[in-house]
């Protein structure tokens, strides 16, 4: 098997093997570690039929994670993908009056950050097992939403470890919130932000790449990692879940082998339709990555227009998970579109830290042909909701809704009939405000923890594990600073 090694985007020669890049999470340039090709499929798509999605993360992580053994990979995907999802399918895909959705809320947040978070500490605790770090990891993660408490689950009580996660604290919905502040675990951190997600992830990035805190750090015998998908190993177990979308659709007697699929991502940050637009150069036939905004639209307007730019006003959503101005993964891409033009991305990010915008020439706009950008309002959001729940009794969250939206914009603007997967990224538990209300008006003004019961009943299910005793959690974190403060906060909570 050819050795993969992975590089900064910006101009950092040097060549790392996966176990550093995951280890360190971020270049020391600033830039994200990228594979310097990307593997092909070695087996045929027939011969991926018959694995379950155990069996297919070994497969395709394999071809990314080349220094890692056979028995290292087999033991994370093992202890990753277990009862922890309340389903053996893991990320089942369920059809609809006539469209597909590709469920990956059925981990223990109830988000699709779990399908990489799940496994991140396990490939962590290798790669420094590898890379022979006596020092205690110190995981800083910037969340909208889901990211924070995927990633406090996944790394609470690991060994030789502490987490810390930044919120927004008036940018997630009251379930994620309480999810975050009532995490358990003595090596767990969390703390509100009066800011917005961008001004949280900013604050991570730079703190990742402070010599001056890192020296620090090092002198105490600690170094930094992340959770954020900037962290190629977050990336790469997402690759996963788009063959396993395929493989049954094929089972299913949907399409046949070879035949082309879209799918149609709701996407704030970038990295989870990154992993389809990977998927693909690995061999997946997929014709188009439908790249949904909500009014938060910076995306949409890059993919049809070619220009990136920040400088607007910044919009709180119904799907606040997406509500994101700097989309940190879509690096990766510009990399990969550039012909890995390093020099290219470094002016291109320098652009935008000095102007808020940046503007791609024509070669790269050509290579945006594998997107369609579009996006939903809040009243088009609402009313997906609303009609896929009155057509087919199926009760969808709102970022999967800005995703069904979209898709049909889609379908009416090119008529294309080729099949297409809505990636459903959380579950209509954790935003049950908007999803209840724009089901009938009747639940508007009742909390959150009722509409969960109303929710179950509608919906004849269980109240899923992971919120069913959230109300009466105790809340355990109450730090809140501003967004200026998030190092001292880590200096106090490190003792440095």
């Amino acid at each position: 098997m050819e050795q993969i090694y992975y590089k900064s985007t910006r101009g950092n020669e040097k060549l790392v093997k996966s176990a550093e890049a995951i280890a360190k999470g971020l270049s020391e340039d600033g830039g994200l570690f990228v594979p310097t090709s990307i593997p092909k499929l070695t087996i045929g798509l027939e011969e991926l039929n018959h694995m379950d999605y155990k069996e297919l993360a070994f497969t395709i992580m394999k071809e990314f994670l080349t220094d890692y053994d056979e028995k290292e990979l087999l033991e994370s995907i093992d202890k990753a993908y277990d009862e922890k999802f309340d389903t053996l399918a893991i990320a089942p895909l369920s059809k609809h009056g006539g469209s597909y959705f590709l469920e990956l809320y059925h981990g223990p947040t109830l988000a699709f950050k779990d399908m990489a978070l799940s496994i991140l500490p396990y490939l962590l605790k290798n790669a420094v097992k590898k890379l022979n770090i006596d020092k205690e990891m110190v995981i800083l993660t910037a969340t909208s939403g889901d990211t924070g408490k995927a990633a406090l689950e996944g790394f609470a009580n690991v060994d030789g470890t502490k987490i810390i996660v930044f919120f927004p604290q008036q940018g997630v919905s009251a379930i994620q919130k309480k999810q975050m502040l009532t995490q358990t675990g003595d090596n767990t951190f969390v703390i509100g932000i009066e800011g917005n997600f961008d001004d949280a992830q900013n604050g991570v990035k730079q703190m990742l790449t402070d010599e001056s805190l890192l020296k620090r750090l090092d002198d105490n015998n600690k170094m930094f990692s992340s959770a954020n998908s900037i962290n190629i190993g977050r990336l790469i177990p997402q690759v996963v879940y788009y063959f396993y979308a395929y493989t049954q659709l094929r089972n299913s007697g949907e399409i046949k082998i070879g035949e082309e699929i879209n799918f149609c991502v709701p996407t704030g940050n970038f990295g989870d339709i990154l992993a389809g637009y990977y998927a693909k150069k690995m061999g997946l036939p997929i014709k188009k990555l439908i790249c949904a905004s909500n009014e938060n639209k910076v995306l949409y307007d890059f993919i049809n227009t070619g220009i990136y730019d920040r400088v607007r006003d910044f919009v709180i959503t119904m799907s606040p998970s997406m509500d994101i101005l700097i989309s940190s993964n879509l690096e990766r891409l510009l990399y990969a579109i550039s012909g890995n033009d390093s020099g290219k991305i470094k002016s291109l990010m320098d652009n935008l830290k000095k102007d808020g915008k940046y503007e791609i020439d024509d070669n790269m706009k050509k290579e945006l042909k594998d997107f369609f950008g579009g996006y939903a309002t809040e009243n088009d959001t609402q009313s997906a909701i609303t009609e896929v729940y009155k057509t087919t009794n199926y009760v969808i969250d709102t970022h999967t809704a800005v995703s069904y939206a979209v898709y049909q914009k889609y379908l009416k603007e090119t008529e294309d009939t080729t099949k297409t997967v809505i990636v459903s990224t959380a579950s209509p538990y954790k935003f049950t405000p908007d999803v209840m209300k724009s089901i009938d008006k009747r639940y508007i003004g009742l909390n959150d923890f009722e509409l969960i019961k109303e929710l179950s009943k509608i919906t004849n299910g269980d109240i899923p594990a992971g919120i069913k005793d959230l109300e009466t959690k105790p809340v355990l974190h109450k730090v809140v600073c501003e967004k200026n403060e998030m190092q001292i906060q880590i200096e106090k909570i490190l003792n440095i």
